[in-house]
């Protein structure tokens, strides 16, 4: 019987960092009042002439060495993305274009920030069914191009970056996606979003004049949602596949504020030990924060053989996903 096997991962940081101290200069903030209601420290903003997919090419470049795969050998792009460099085409074939890979199906997935993991879920699946082998699958966005930095409710918390996974389907071996979980609650369509550039309000004086190319959030209401979300997923995950919380060596949360985090692992009774943290030097990178983090865990050596992960997002739509992974590097 085939498996579906994690070959490479990858990430990527743009060079310029945005301290906390930074915000002090432009709204009534303060580097204490920042950390405390975040965990964030500093993040990292693209340059200006980085686009998304410049951001996810980077991340590839390292996740295709690890795997020591050709780009030429991939048949299958996803990017996850809220903050595509246009409309259309989609960063996934640009990413194409830059690494040179000459035929993959390739196409972005929209599912706000939890767009990596519908991305990971969509790719399981055309590896699974055989129709590919080879899979490069991305959570990537330069959000802070939509950040609001006169609202200082939201734009402290934001940073960009990109994250890349390489799959590979084998005919033996260890497998790695061992269950995921996806859905949406489509009642929260309006409690995180950005109101124009779109069809139904096209880019026009007015909107730009009412700031309405910025994304606008309900802190409040995203942040029960996530913690109650994020319980249910996991609890689901656990109880179908016959494990307790302690048989997880991570738990690898979508980072958008430390609050959610120790919120929600209170609740599960998640040690701070199994849990995996990139915020206060990451921010909310949107669909980049899961893979992200999990490579820099990797790097670190803290990502053992065999260990049992468990990813848990959730973002506008109000979409949200948790994949059960056993990791193979």
């Amino acid at each position: 019987m085939s498996v579906i096997t994690l070959k490479g991962i990858g990430s990527y940081a743009p060079p310029k960092i945005l301290n906390n101290q930074d915000f002090e200069k432009i709204i009534d903030t303060s580097d204490e009042w920042i950390v405390t209601r975040s965990g964030i420290h500093f993040r990292h903003v693209a340059l200006p002439d980085q686009a998304t997919s410049d951001l996810a090419f980077e991340a590839s470049k390292v996740a295709l060495e690890q795997a020591q795969l050709d780009p030429k050998d991939l048949d299958l792009i996803i990017v996850g993305t809220s903050s595509p460099d246009m409309f259309f085409p989609s960063t996934a074939c640009l990413l194409a274009e830059k690494l040179s890979a000459p035929n993959p199906m390739a196409f972005d997935v929209q599912a706000g920030c939890s767009g990596f993991l519908y991305a990971l879920s969509t790719a399981e699946q055309f590896l699974r069914n055989g129709t590919y082998r080879n899979a490069l699958v991305l959570g990537a966005d330069t959000i802070t191009r939509f950040t609001d930095y006169t609202d200082r409710s939201t734009c402290f918390l934001f940073g960009d970056g990109a994250g890349a996974f390489v799959l590979e389907k084998q005919e033996k071996g260890e497998e790695f996606i061992l269950d995921f979980l996806n859905g949406t609650d489509p009642t929260g369509t309006g409690k995180l979003l950005m109101p124009a550039g779109g069809s139904k309000r096209p880019a026009c004086t007015e909107s730009i004049q009412a700031h309405e190319h910025f994304l606008k959030m309900n802190g409040k209401e995203i942040f029960k949602f996530a913690v109650r979300i994020s319980e249910v997923l996991i609890n689901e995950l656990l109880k179908r596949n016959h494990l307790k919380s302690s048989d997880i060596a991570w738990y690898a949360f979508h980072q958008a504020n430390i609050r959610i985090i120790e919120a929600a692992s209170e609740r599960l009774n998640i040690t701070v030990d199994q849990t995996i943290l990139t915020i206060d030097h990451f921010g909310n990178t949107s669909s980049a924060t899961v893979p992200m983090s999990m490579h820099e865990y990797a790097k670190q050596g803290k990502l053992k053989k065999g260990d049992l992960v468990i990813m848990v997002v959730f973002g506008a739509g109000l979409t949200y996903s948790a994949a059960l992974v056993r990791w193979p590097l």
